[in-house]
């Protein structure tokens, strides 16, 4: 594909490895060709790296699938997980499940990017439902920040969350962000 093609979000080959373009610039020198600058990130390690194209230039674009799987189990340092239309089961590294591991439940259903067989990318539920399982003690006494007490979910997740949170409330949670969004019941 053409440079001039490239967006936010296009998932590249470069020099044998898949990128994904987290952001662009473009600039138009007065002289000269335009010149495009793009912030890519590792599919594979997630590290960043910028690269500089030149308008005219071409670039490897990829293909990239979206697979529902079915979280199962964790087995030694791997998550295992199984494709909901085919049954085949994938296992995906420590690594590469990075901190997103600490919102995995069992049977929770999450997009999987892939290329081919091989897994690039676990995309989560952006917001998920979850009981606090053990608040911590929220200190009184005049403040100017808002007060916060450490909450540990029904995933082992522990985030921080206003002091009126008790034990056995749901609380919607953003994943993205690991913060809290709102109370949804409460006992």
């Amino acid at each position: 594909m053409n440079v001039e093609e490239v967006h936010k979000g296009t998932k590249l080959m470069i020099d044998g490895i898949p990128y994904n373009v987290d952001n662009f610039e473009f600039m138009k020198p007065g002289k000269g060709r335009a010149v495009y600058r793009f912030r890519v990130r590792n599919l594979y390690t997630g590290m960043t790296l910028e690269k500089t194209y030149h308008s005219g230039d071409s670039v490897d674009e990829i293909s990239i699938t979206g697979r529902d799987m079915q979280y199962l189990y964790k087995e030694g340092d791997d998550f295992v997980f199984m494709d909901s239309e085919s049954f085949e089961q994938f296992t995906v590294s420590t690594e590469k499940m990075g901190d997103r591991y600490k919102w995995l439940q069992e049977g929770m259903t999450v997009n999987m990017q892939m290329m081919g067989d091989v897994v690039l990318d676990i995309n989560l539920p952006n917001f998920m439902e979850l009981e606090v399982i053990e608040t911590g003690i929220a200190v009184k006494g005049a403040t100017v920040t808002q007060q916060t007490k450490p909450a540990t979910l029904s995933t082992g997740a522990v985030i921080e969350v206003p002091p009126f949170i008790k034990q056995g409330d749901i609380l919607k949670v953003d994943t993205r962000t690991s913060t809290y969004v709102e109370r949804v019941n409460n006992k």
